[in-house]
């Protein structure tokens, strides 16, 4: 079952489109974000979790999307700075 969830938030004075699916995938995997051709986004949330994992995976990536972290090139770096590691 796949459920989608549309979602449109601003950064600065710019409009995000955000799409949300809840998919099953691999239980190691929490979320995955793309960026798609129109510059919107979609946040891929694993049906095997709970829905409050689910919350704090789409946080993390609501996180990702803020920053800007589609712009930057090194993922290590990126995920670095995300958790304040």
């Amino acid at each position: 079952m796949v459920h989608i969830i549309w979602y449109g938030v601003t950064r600065g004075e710019i409009k995000l489109d955000i799409n949300t699916r809840i998919i099953d995938m691999d239980t190691l995997i929490g979320e995955q974000v793309v960026k798609n051709v129109d510059d919107s986004y979609t946040i891929l949330l694993n049906a095997r979790l709970s829905s409050e994992k689910q919350m704090e995976c789409y946080r993390h990536a609501l996180n990702h999307i803020n920053n800007n972290d589609f712009e930057k090139e090194i993922a290590d770096k990126i995920e670095f700075d995300s958790h304040c590691i």
